[in-house]
């Protein structure tokens, strides 16, 4: 396994952890705190709902476009997209880091972080 491929699943699997919230959000799990700058504490509101969907779904193609740019999945794309993902990984760490709502903050900036590192890696490695 290259250093790129294990970046890329180190990529992923992080990914995994604000889709599945992203998920549980959608579905009416009480978890907007931890979203979002904490706007909406408990369940989301029917639009906000719908936009975890985007976001999960989002989560999802950044996952895909990494590893396949690591070779990990057999895919071609663009390298368009990898840097878009790239740059939204970093745009997203920075939000997290300074998000208004500490939980949000605890809980997603080292995910975050952790992603826009490793899809560094897998950029330069």
């Amino acid at each position: 396994m290259s250093t790129a491929s294990a970046f890329a699943l180190i990529y992923a699997t992080c990914c995994a952890l604000p889709l599945a919230m992203q998920i549980g959000l959608a579905m009416g799990a009480p978890w907007g705190r931890f979203a979002n700058g904490g706007r909406h504490p408990g369940v989301l509101p029917p639009r906000w709902r719908i936009l975890a969907v985007v976001q999960g779904s989002l989560l999802a193609a950044m996952a895909w476009v990494v590893l396949a740019r690591a070779g990990v999945i057999a895919a071609e794309v663009p390298d368009g997209l990898f840097w878009a993902a790239l740059g939204l990984s970093i745009l997203t760490a920075i939000a997290n880091a300074i998000s208004p709502s500490r939980p949000e903050r605890l809980l997603w900036a080292p995910v975050t972080c952790a992603m826009a590192v490793s899809a560094l890696a897998v950029a330069f490695l």
